[in-house]
This record gives C-alpha cells, structure tokens and sequence, in this order.
C-alpha cells in the first residue's frame, strides 16, 4: 500500500532503467535499496553514490531547491550536507525529477550511534546557527520556498484541530491528547514570531542527521528547504533525549515564547503524523508518538 495519493510504484529495475537512459556511466554499478521515507526512497549506487525517488510527482519538485540552493549554501556549513551530482528529469515509466548525489557515510543519530547527547545537541544548534546566519542571495518566502513550517501557528489551526480529533479517535487510549491540544492552543495564543526571515532546513529528525564516530557529522535531505520564521526548526528536539534538548536551548538561548511556539510545531507535526499515517506507514507513527510522549514529559516535569 502507498502513503500518498497518486504514488509512483519503484522498484530496481526502473531504477537501473533511469540510469541507463540518463547516466549510462553509472548503469552497471551494484545498487541496494536503503531506504525509504514519507516522501523518498533511497538506492545507494556504488560506493559513492545516493539515488534519490520522490513518492509522488508534487514531492519530485522538492529535489529542484536541493539542486539550485545546496551548492550555495554548502560553503558556509561546517558539516557536510548532500551535493547533487546529476538532476534525473521525468519519463514515462517515472513522471517525477530525481537526483543523484554523493554518498554521505554515516548512521542517523540515536543511541547506538550517538555517544554524548549534551554534545550532540550542542552542535546541531552551532549547525542551525550556521544555516540561519547564511545571507538569503536574493531567495523569498514564496513559490518553492514557503513551506508552511516556516510560517506562523494560527496559519495552521484550521487543519491541524481536524488532526486532532482523529489523533484521538486511533490513539486517544495510550496519548492523551487532550493535554497536547491544550498545549497547542497556549501556543497559538502566544504572539507571532518576530525578527527576520532566515534558511530552514525544515526536517532535523534523526534520520536527517548522521553520526560518526559517536558525533553529529552531516545534515542530509533538504527537501523541505525554506525561507522563513525559525520557530519550527526546533520543534524536533523532542525527538532527541532530554541532554539534547535543554543542551540545544542553553547553545541558541532561545526564550520561553519562542520555545513554546516550537513545541507547538512539535505537536503539530507528531498528531499529523499519527494520524494520516497510522495505517500506511507504522514505524513513523511510532516516531511520532514517542515525539508527543516526549512532550508530555516534559509539561508534567518528567522529561
């Protein structure tokens, strides 16, 4: 079963149909399956290479901004970040744009990979610092750029409360929900962000972030790149342990009100989450519901 409307079957041998059509150098290379997320599946090529395949044609116009933006930003980033070798155009068997780039070597931070939390949230904040802190060249909130992450709460409120009654319909008897809701709507009273538009990267989950040698070493997956409020690019520490999360805030210094609005990002995302995907795709639910638990632990004075 597919996660979206109008999704585009993948397999191996379109895959290596793609590549011969387009980049017959790399045909012949082994490829593996290594992946696949809410809106990409991922084939490593090679040794150094990654194969990138939009679920649908709509997420396809994602890996444009990878293509135009990341060689611009990648300079003033002290981590690495994905680099596009080839822009893969539509075909018949494969309506969608799809990318090749460099392979990253890693494994996504979590507790077999992560050796020092702290320090670990200490430097995905000096990472965001970086990326907020990029001169904007011209980019605008608008077209391709103006994801809704990077807007404000009360933009969302409409959608989001359907959210949460259907969150509570499926997982009302082990999430309470009502304290989320209550949460988001303390969040949505808050004043608007303020100061400038900056660079979001607009996903920091775990699995866009590898580890090596037990330290944070690369972002990957720009595909929800953006310019706008910086609120919700926190919203993911509540995927991170506790020693990552209050080490981020103390690194960035961010306020109550400004941590507040991302935690209401954070429960935005994570009742979406469960509920569009909670037949479809199990193990991100899972991920969403620990993320909403998080929370939970920390309004009541447990996290």
């Amino acid at each position: 079963m597919g996660l979206h409307e109008g999704e585009i079957a993948v397999g191996e041998g379109l895959v290596r149909g793609l590549l011969a059509a387009q980049c017959p150098e790399w045909a012949g290379l082994p490829l593996a399956r290594v992946g696949a997320g809410t809106e990409n599946t991922m084939y490593r090529l090679g040794e150094d290479l990654l194969v990138r395949l939009p679920r649908t044609v709509e997420k396809g116009l994602a890996l444009r901004k990878e293509q135009e933006w990341l060689p611009r930003l990648a300079p003033a980033l002290s981590c690495p970040v994905p680099e596009p070798v080839h822009a893969g155009t539509p075909t018949g068997a494969y309506p969608a744009r799809w990318s090749v780039y460099r392979w990253i070597e890693g494994a996504e931070a979590g507790p077999d990979s992560v050796r020092d939390w702290a320090a670990f949230g200490a430097d995905l904040a000096s990472v965001v610092r970086e990326l907020h802190g990029i001169d904007l060249m011209g980019a605008v909130r608008a077209g391709d750029l103006s994801w809704y992450r990077g807007g404000g709460l009360r933009e969302c409120d409409g959608w989001v409360g359907e959210y949460f009654d259907e969150c509570r319909a499926v997982a009302g008897a082990e999430l309470d929900v009502d304290t989320l809701e209550r949460l988001w709507r303390a969040a949505l009273a808050l004043p608007g962000p303020r100061g400038p538009h900056v660079w979001l990267h607009g996903d920091l989950k775990p699995t866009n972030l590898l580890v090596r040698e037990g330290r944070l070493h690369a972002v990957i997956d720009f595909g929800s790149l953006s310019v706008g409020h910086p609120d919700a690019e926190h919203s993911v520490l509540w995927d991170l342990p506790a020693a990552a999360r209050h080490a981020y805030r103390d690194a960035l210094g961010l306020d109550d009100e400004t941590w507040a609005r991302a935690r209401g990002w954070a429960i935005a995302v994570g009742v979406s989450g469960v509920a569009y995907y909670w037949r479809t795709f199990p193990a991100f639910v899972a991920e969403c519901l620990a993320r909403l638990r998080a929370i939970l632990a920390d309004a009541t004075g447990r996290g």
